[in-house]
Order: C-alpha cells, then sequence, then structure tokens
C-alpha cells in the first residue's frame, strides 16, 4: 500500500477541504515537522507532501523507500531537486492557482498605502476626528491611481494579474526589462526607466541569484517620484535594510510587503523596527492565502498524487 506523509498541514488553512487521494493509501499527516524529524517522520513513505519543511540531501539518501514529494507550493528551493534527479525521485509543485488571490492582495496594499488608510483610521482611534473643528481633516497625504505608473518586475501570470487590476485603474503600466538584460522586446520597458518613473513599483518575480536584491541602494536612488514599493513575491527581492534607508530619506512614499528574507521574520529584521509607520504596512505572508485559493492549491495536490500513482505525473519540476 502506498504511504503519503504530509509534514507541515498547519501551512494549510483550516478552511480547506483536505481531500485524499482516491487510490489505496495509508495517509500521516502532521501540523508541523522540524527539520530534524524530517527522517523519522518519512521513514517507510513513498510519498512526502511537504509545503516548507525542507527535504535536503541527507534525508533523501535516507529515505530508499522516497518516490515522489509534492509540494502544495510553487516554490521548491526547500529541495534537493538535485538529489532527488539523481534517486529517479519526482517532484511536483502546484501553479496559477493564486491567480485572483496575489494581485488582489496587492492592490489592497497599494490602495491602502495610496489613500493613507492606515494613518487616518489610526487617527479616528486616537480621537483626532472628534477633535477636529471641520468635517474632515487632512494629515496624511491621499493620492488618486488615475494616471499615475505602475512599475511592474516579474512578467507572469501573477505580473499580468497586476497588470490588469492596474488598467482597470487607468494606470500606465509598465513591464520592466530584466535588470542587465537588453534586447527583451517592445512589451518591456527598460529597468532603469521603470524605476525613475514609476508611481508604484511591484515585486512579482522568482528569488534567484540575478533578482536577489535587485532593488537596492542604487535603485532608490533613482527613484523620481517616490513610489511605494510593494512586495507579495519573494523575500529578498528588494534590500530590506536600504529599503528603510530610502524611506527615511523620503526616497520612497511608502512600504507594502507581504514577504520578507526570513520568515518568520528575525528580531533584527530592518521593517521590524518602523512598522508603527502609518506609511508601511507589513503582513505576514497571505497574499497567496484566499479561502478560494488554498482550495484549489490543495485540489491540484490530490491531482498530482493521482497521476503520479497512474504513472503519468504532472506538473513535474524534476
Amino acid at each position: 500500500m502506498t504511504k503519503i506523509v504530509f509534514l507541515d498541514r498547519s501551512t494549510i488553512g483550516p478552511s480547506v477541504s483536505v481531500n485524499k487521494p482516491s487510490f489505496e493509501h495509508d495517509w500521516v499527516e502532521y501540523d508541523r515537522t522540524r527539520p530534524d524529524q524530517v527522517i523519522e517522520r518519512l521513514a517507510g513513505a513513498d510519498i512526502a507532501v511537504s509545503n516548507k519543511v525542507p527535504i535536503r540531501r541527507d534525508a533523501i539518501e535516507a529515505l530508499p523507500d522516497l518516490k515522489m514529494i509534492c509540494i502544495p507550493a510553487t516554490g521548491y528551493d526547500a529541495f534537493d531537486t538535485e538529489a532527488c534527479k539523481e534517486r529517479g525521485i519526482v517532484v511536483s509543485n502546484v501553479r496559477g492557482y493564486a491567480v485572483n488571490t496575489v494581485p488582489e492582495h496587492t492592490f489592497a496594499l497599494i490602495l491602502a498605502l495610496r489613500r493613507s488608510l492606515v494613518g487616518f483610521r489610526q487617527d479616528v482611534i486616537d480621537g483626532e476626528w472628534q477633535k477636529a473643528a471641520q468635517f474632515c481633516f487632512f494629515n496624511h497625504p491621499i493620492r488618486d491611481l488615475a494616471g499615475s505608473t505602475l512599475g511592474i518586475f516579474g512578467e507572469g501570470v501573477l505580473g499580468q494579474g497586476v497588470a490588469k487590476l492596474g488598467q482597470a485603474f487607468g494606470m500606465r503600466v509598465l513591464f520592466a526589462a530584466h535588470k542587465g538584460v537588453d534586447g527583451l522586446g517592445p512589451l518591456y520597458t527598460p529597468f532603469d526607466q521603470v524605476v525613475e518613473e514609476a508611481d508604484v513599483l511591484t515585486m512579482h518575480a522568482p528569488l534567484m541569484p540575478a533578482t536577489a536584491n535587485m532593488i537596492s541602494d542604487r535603485e532608490f536612488g533613482m527613484m523620481k517620484k517616490k513610489p511605494l514599493i510593494i512586495n507579495a513575491s519573494r523575500g529578498g527581492l528588494v534590500d530590506e535594510a536600504a529599503l528603510v534607508r530610502a524611506l527615511d530619506a523620503g526616497q520612497i512614499s511608502g512600504v507594502g510587503f507581504d514577504v520578507l528574507t526570513s520568515e518568520p521574520p528575525q528580531p533584527d529584521n530592518p521593517l521590524l523596527s518602523i512598522l508603527e509607520r502609518p506609511n508601511v504596512i507589513v503582513t505576514p505572508h497571505t497574499a497567496w492565502a484566499s479561502d478560494e485559493a488554498m482550495q484549489t492549491l490543495w485540489d491540484q495536490v490530490v491531482e498530482h498524487l493521482e497521476n503520479f500513482h497512474r504513472g503519468t505525473p504532472s506538473n513535474r519540476v524534476v
């Protein structure tokens, strides 16, 4: 009988119906798994389901029965794909499940910051409206999106989804060419031009050596529009220490981040020192996590398990 072990059920919201595959199997589920528990818990398993629990070479070499790793996420940097390839282990991920939730979360951050909702909400809580001598007051800037420029880094399905929303708001949308790369064609605007011209810069690129810290001190110094900086993609695309320096220097007007370089954040993360500011919003990596998106994600997981069992693996990374 096929043994399937799910290492981190708690990373999928409680609203999700965690359906099981239809073929005969033994299902073992853990809420959380520490790295030092991986080998013990996967002993005898044919299939591992793991969202964020790393499965590295040492574990792969110690698990002779393992035939598949199914990742309920798109990113797979926590898994040693080279070791899996050497062993013939199939690795499948999920894709396209967040086509609505991430763009919507991105625009929730943009709208809240562009219209200073956090600052005005706090003013009402603090009694500022009650003390005002007129029907409204102007403690914070309020800017329309219509007519402004949206710069998008990453032209995949999520970047395209954000572009559609931007266009619906009447924004001029620019897709940035890859940093340091020329000749990508007319659909792309040179990287530096996007940095200089955008009122809002939003990240939707994968994290890899070419994109790590692609927005740092140099880029902040080029920003003529004092843009909002939004990241609902991967921590590490923006140099976080440089980001705080840019905010302090008035080079940018606000920060909306759903991802950080280390999650949960370490106490020395620079963004933790500015959370109380009205032009800063940090959410705990929840852009992907609408009920609808998570159910779609899990349905894909079950589909991949079924396909593997039939001998036709799908969404193979390895």
